[in-house]
């Protein structure tokens, strides 16, 4: 008996699937383009925010700042090595002249200067460039030069997944890699307000661990069962909690129905909760890669809102970004 080889099958699969996986991607596109729209139709008439663009020294990111400005989302601040600058948007045909461009030696110092120009109200918002997550939010971090307030800061995977009905927003995936209990409660909080902003009155939130009960082995099932109570007495609000809920009946009604578990969350989460940044970061980026889903990000409780994209992310992607830190800044909480 001969066997397949994986190639084989892969290539029958792609036959098999023909026009309608092609009809797919179509529909799925169709349905990220609705949701994009969604977002900037809540923040037409909108003042721009002014946004400081830490080291848009690459195509990406440089394109989604010019592109955001042209939607009338921001009004950004270049900030960054100027030949670099100056060298990318010769490459890519960008016309700098209707922006402000302050010139430093490198990228760190053009973050400390972009979170000092936020320190002084001169921008209203951070957005990352060409740099690592860690350069920025070292200065943003820094306890006496910072942006820090009584919130703890927190990131916002801002999620549409063709395969999911509704908005998820999945949380920390990118700033705390090992939060504890109190750090939890800000997390949660911040994704709550953000959904709310963003048109989901009562956010259904979803504390993720690998079983849905509470077992003193695992400490994301002793954390989500603690968050629960705490928003039983107010500590957290805005929302309705559960935990610990495993991902299937998180998202799915009818593993949850299978399982037993009667809650008004299982099944129809809107925000999820992992229980550490790799775990997070790992199902952001399958939703991503393996689903196709199309993700903005934003970090909270900062002064400032913080567009946070990966350096791989679209100028789509950064556009998105920044429609849900207008309408962050513009609507929602202040620290």
């Amino acid at each position: 008996m001969s066997v397949a080889r994986p190639s084989s099958i892969v290539n029958a699969g792609n036959r098999r699937r023909g026009r309608g996986g092609s009809a797919r991607r179509g529909l799925r596109h169709k349905q990220s383009e609705a949701s994009q729209r969604r977002l900037f139709v809540m923040a037409h008439g909108l003042e721009p925010l002014r946004t400081a663009v830490i080291h848009p020294v690459d195509r990406n990111s440089l394109v989604g700042a010019r592109e955001a400005a042209r939607a009338g989302l921001i009004t950004p601040v270049l900030i960054g090595p100027e030949v670099k600058i100056r060298a990318v948007a010769a490459a890519e045909s960008v016309d700098l002249s209707p922006y402000e461009l302050v010139a430093t030696r490198h990228s760190h110092e053009a973050a400390e200067r972009g979170v000092a120009m936020a320190r002084a109200g001169q921008v209203e918002a951070l957005m990352k460039g060409s740099l690592h997550t860690d350069e920025l939010m070292h200065e943003v971090v820094a306890r006496d030069t910072g942006l820090r307030t009584a919130r703890r800061m927190s990131h916002v995977f801002v999620m549409d997944v063709p395969t999911c009905p509704r908005t998820l927003f999945i949380t920390d995936a990118a700033v705390n890699i090992s939060p504890d209990l109190l750090a939890k409660r800000d997390i949660v909080q911040n994704a709550i307000d953000l959904a709310r902003v963003l048109g989901v009155a009562t956010p259904k939130v979803a504390i993720l661990s690998a079983v849905e009960t509470p077992t003193p082995e695992i400490r994301s099932t002793i954390d989500a069962a603690a968050l629960c109570k705490m928003a039983d007495r107010k500590q957290i609000t805005g929302g309705v909690l559960d935990g610990p809920l495993a991902f299937d009946n998180a998202i799915s009604e009818e593993a949850a129905k299978i399982k037993g578990i009667e809650s008004p969350v299982a099944g129809k989460a809107d925000i999820l909760v992992v229980p550490d940044l790799e775990s997070g970061n790992m199902l952001a980026k399958q939703l991503e890669y393996l689903a196709d889903a199309q993700s903005a990000g934003l970090v909270l409780g900062a002064r400032v809102p913080i567009v946070l994209t990966s350096r791989a992310d679209s100028p789509a992607t950064r556009m998105a970004s920044c429609a849900v830190a207008l309408l962050f800044a513009r609507r929602g909480p202040k620290y």
